[in-house]
């Protein structure tokens, strides 16, 4: 099985490396506690939405592929509920 090509998230993830980049920054210059969570928040916020894609696209592409080989659907279902737990 092929897996699904991601790299159009990878301006996302690039942007979200730099925002880190910043938080690290913030906290070496002692700014305010609020500002650096606001930020904090913005990362996870955009961590969530490129997890979320990356998740409908596994869903859409791999689970659904693993329909066809009724012994891989049980496993792929197992990847996804383990992953969600985290």
């Amino acid at each position: 099985m092929s897996h699904p090509c991601h790299t159009h998230l990878l301006p996302n993830l690039r942007r979200i490396e730099g925002q880190m980049r910043g938080i690290a920054k913030m906290v070496e210059d002692e700014k305010y506690c609020i500002d650096i969570l606001n930020q904090i928040k913005a990362v996870r916020n955009s961590l969530a939405t490129v997890e979320g894609k990356i998740l409908q696209t596994h869903l859409k592409a791999c689970v659904r592929d693993s329909l066809e080989a009724t012994d891989d659907f049980d496993a792929k279902v197992e990847e996804v509920i383990k992953v969600l737990k985290r």
